[in-house]
């Protein structure tokens, strides 16, 4: 990538920094939000938690795109128009008369995000000089890391004293502030070569990743014997297939697939792929199981989330030092290991568990969970050289959306069987069995991970 020496770099990048903060915070905040929202639309768990796979979703789907749109768009129209849609997604949202408009400006500030996340790196590396750029991808992370540690606080403390339409209108006068600070100062910067478009291959990837999710979703709602279900997931695997194997002939595909031959990258990213499902999935039950398992208000839900979500963030700085020191086997196995304690503690805490009981299992799972993360990442990434490098971060970041949306939809799933199964109960001791089955969902997946874990092989030199 070529360099541009930019005045004042930080100013040039306060738009997408504030747009990726939003994007980040509103992966997360909104799950503390949604048994209000079940009430206030009269919504089954399955319908509800579209707002948060559909977001994914949407997210997952632009990012592949990324390294496309830049070819085709100067990095200051891209960063205008990602504000600007993100900024009038969450205006609909806020002023969403009923679920399916909520719905609409959800997945339109998810078009947004999946642009600006990619962007922000992309122009970071254009505009910082090699003396400054750790500094400068530092604090892209920060950003990524404290937005979804505070969310959920955040917005406990909003419901506890206004109505939920004031998430989004936070959002706004988050993205406001960004989109005219972008208007000011963002730079055009990199190069616009206008490559041909693969168009097959844009449809396939919509199709196929949109129907996988759909399908999965809809099995909340009619049971994963439905013929409908089963006839979506079935379509999209088929869609999928045929849009791998499009992308493995391609001379310039849109993402490089091949990257999955090196064992070590196929390793680190399902890896990474397995604990995104794992913090996605509690993080979509815990939440609900506060209010409706164990009838804690809104506001104190955001209060006993917060430690945890603190000290995921910590860990998650720290982590990628303990792959420089010790490598990649040890923090990844021993992580998914004190995860699993955590994600077992939930599994089993009773709709009378101690408020102490549950914020430790949060505090176990969120020390577990990052402390794997990024040591699986890195372990991935640096299998790779050159333009691989960018193949697989873009194949990371893309099927971690995925597979986070897909997660949240089983947890879902499950949450609902488990809650309609228990018979003859309180509606607090159903939901708490419904949380059960969730949380068994997350323990199968860390069990993988750590299976997995143990076929990591480091090279000596």
């Amino acid at each position: 990538m070529e360099q541009t020496n930019i005045k004042k770099p930080w100013a040039a990048m306060a738009g997408l920094l504030m747009g990726a903060f939003v994007g980040m915070l509103s992966e997360t905040s909104l799950n503390i939000a949604l048994p209000k929202l079940m009430q206030i639309f009269n919504l089954t768990n399955g319908s509800v938690q579209w707002l948060v796979t559909g977001y994914m979703l949407v997210i997952g789907i632009i990012l592949p795109f990324s390294s496309l749109l830049t070819k085709w768009f100067t990095t200051r129209q891209l960063t205008i128009f990602a504000l600007s849609t993100t900024l009038i997604g969450a205006i609909i949202s806020a002023l969403a008369p009923n679920f399916p408009v909520l719905l609409t400006g959800r997945m339109i500030q998810g078009l947004g995000i999946g642009i600006i996340l990619p962007l922000m790196f992309t122009v970071t590396m254009l505009i910082f000089p090699p003396n400054k750029m750790g500094a400068a991808m530092g604090v892209n992370s920060l950003v990524i890391m404290v937005a979804p540690a505070i969310g959920p606080t955040i917005t406990g403390i909003i419901l506890g004293v206004a109505s939920w339409q004031y998430i989004f209108w936070m959002f706004v006068v988050i993205l406001l502030i960004g989109l005219l600070v972008a208007i000011k100062a963002a730079p055009n910067v990199g190069t616009i070569t206008k490559p041909k478009v693969d168009f097959l291959s844009l449809f396939e990837s919509i199709f196929s990743f949109a129907s996988i999710v759909v399908g999965v979703s809809l099995a909340s709602q009619f049971g994963w014997t439905n013929p409908m279900v089963l006839g979506v997931i079935v379509f999209g695997l088929i869609i999928l297939g045929l849009y791998i194997s499009r992308q493995l002939h391609l001379e310039n595909p849109i993402l490089n697939l091949r990257v999955f031959a090196i064992k070590e990258f196929r390793t680190g990213s399902i890896l990474v792929m397995l604990d995104f499902a794992v913090i996605l999935s509690s993080m979509y039950i815990l939440p609900q199981f506060i209010q409706n398992g164990l009838l804690l208000p809104v506001a104190m839900t955001g209060i006993l989330m917060l430690p945890g979500g603190v000290i995921n963030a910590l860990v998650s700085a720290v982590a990628g030092r303990l792959y420089d020191n010790i490598g990649p086997k040890l923090p990844i196995r021993l992580g998914f290991i004190v995860a699993l304690v955590g994600a077992a503690l939930l599994a089993i805490a009773p709709a009378s568990a101690a408020v102490w009981f549950i914020v430790l299992a949060h505090i176990i799972l969120m020390i577990g969970a990052p402390m794997a993360m990024s040591p699986a990442q890195t372990y991935a990434l640096n299998s790779l050289s050159g333009p691989q490098s960018a193949d697989g971060s873009t194949i990371m970041n893309t099927i971690q959306q995925i597979v986070g949306a897909i997660a949240t939809a089983v947890a879902s799933s499950l949450l609902t069987f488990g809650d309609k199964a228990a018979n003859h109960v309180s509606s607090a001791v159903a939901f708490t069995n419904g949380s059960h089955f969730g949380f068994y969902f997350t323990v199968a997946l860390i069990i993988i991970a750590i299976l997995m874990s143990l076929t990591i092989k480091v090279k000596k030199d």
